[in-house]
């Protein structure tokens, strides 16, 4: 898979950009502030419906405008598919495939699929929970794309139901709890679907892990590195089908939980048992990397983590597009060599530099240069 041709419409700093794309490497070169981050943004949210960079989608249309489009050719096995996105911050978005319709924006998740290095991803171990819980929800949505809804719902009902928490927290007690079983019965029921992909996922990624570390960190083995989920929903014992989980079964003990915790949940105002509140452990050694690591092994275990999310998308049947986004800038000269070579033979790889002397030789293939809001071919 790769994209042939993307094209921009008031997206970020761009009034209008085409750029002609290819299979292979292609470097983005320009000094810092020029646009050309905002290039693979537009094909990363393309993929997820959402950026790398903000939470919302209001910073990623240009000053002034009202909408933003993003559009792109995409290949896969020889037929192509001009997939699009019309941003409308406020209003709901809309997608559009061959120029027809979507009835979901959603439909478009994972019909592209990408992997972005960044300087961000020291972020995703040594940062909040948070940022962990949204690459498991990332990675999954691109490997089963309905899971978008399950998501999606998830949010609404805890959104839901803590504002009746505030409410009961407010001094309405009475009323917030006839209405709290309603509410705690929806979010068992897609919690457990989103808990129970997600410890699906952490199975099946882990091994994948390790060997990224081991090819990424200095004299390390593939049992160097290693994740682990911490639920705030009690889960089977090892051995009792805790590896394969089905969301069914999980639905009673989180009713249990969220019937132990409401007393808690009712003085806080807030939610504190389901997926919003688990966390994705990541380990080198018999540490935790937040909190023990040295700053090498903190970016190795953050680029294993890629490294891995693409491998297993890659043993899945495609080759996600890899978005390298300044991320050679910040690595030392090893571990910049190494990951070169690791992703040289990708499908399509998409480099962001602030200089070519950023860009490994490995990586060598197509340059745009990018300056003053122009994309020129070198």
């Amino acid at each position: 898979m790769h994209v042939s041709h993307l094209t921009l419409h008031d997206f970020r700093s761009y009034a209008d950009v085409e750029v002609p794309l290819e299979a292979g490497v292609t470097a983005f070169v320009g000094r810092n502030g020029q646009g050309k981050t905002n290039l693979v943004e537009a094909i990363d949210y393309l993929s997820r419906l959402s950026s790398h960079r903000v939470a919302s989608d209001t910073p990623l249309v240009r000053a002034g405008a009202e909408q933003a489009i993003v559009r792109a050719a995409v290949v896969k096995e020889g037929r192509t598919a001009v997939l699009e996105v019309e941003l409308n911050p406020g209003r709901a978005n809309r997608g559009r495939i061959n120029k027809s319709t979507l009835p979901r924006v959603r439909d478009l998740v994972g019909l592209v699929r990408t992997v972005v290095f960044s300087p961000e991803d020291l972020a995703l171990v040594k940062g909040d929970p948070g940022e962990r819980r949204r690459f498991l929800d990332d990675l999954l949505v691109l490997r089963t794309p309905r899971l978008a809804g399950v998501r999606a719902d998830h949010d609404r009902i805890l959104k839901q139901r803590n504002s009746l928490l505030k409410t009961a927290r407010a001094g309405n007690r009475a009323a917030a709890e006839a209405t709290l079983d309603v509410w705690d019965d929806h979010l068992a029921r897609v919690g457990s679907e989103l808990l129970a992909a997600r410890l699906r996922l952490v199975t099946d990624l882990a091994p994948y892990v390790g060997k990224a570390y081991a090819t990424v960190a200095r004299g390390a083995t593939r049992d160097d590195a290693r994740i682990a989920y911490r639920s705030s929903v009690p889960l089977p014992e090892p051995g009792e089908d805790a590896g394969d989980p089905d969301a069914a079964a999980l639905v009673p003990a989180f009713l249990s939980a969220l019937t132990e915790r409401r007393r808690d949940e009712m003085d806080r105002g807030l939610s504190l048992v389901g997926p919003h509140r688990d966390e994705l452990l990541v380990s080198v050694g018999e540490l935790p990397v937040k909190g023990y690591a040295s700053h090498g092994e903190s970016w190795s275990a953050a680029l294993a983590l890629r490294l891995a999310s693409f491998d297993l998308l890659r043993d899945d049947g495609d080759d996600p597009i890899l978005i390298l986004d300044d991320v050679f800038a910040e690595l030392d000269v090893e571990r910049r060599a190494q990951l070169a070579e690791l992703v040289a033979g990708a499908e399509q790889v998409l480099v962001t530099a602030a200089v070519e002397a950023d860009v490994p030789a490995a990586l060598a293939g197509a340059r745009f240069d990018v300056a003053g809001g122009e994309v020129t071919r070198a």
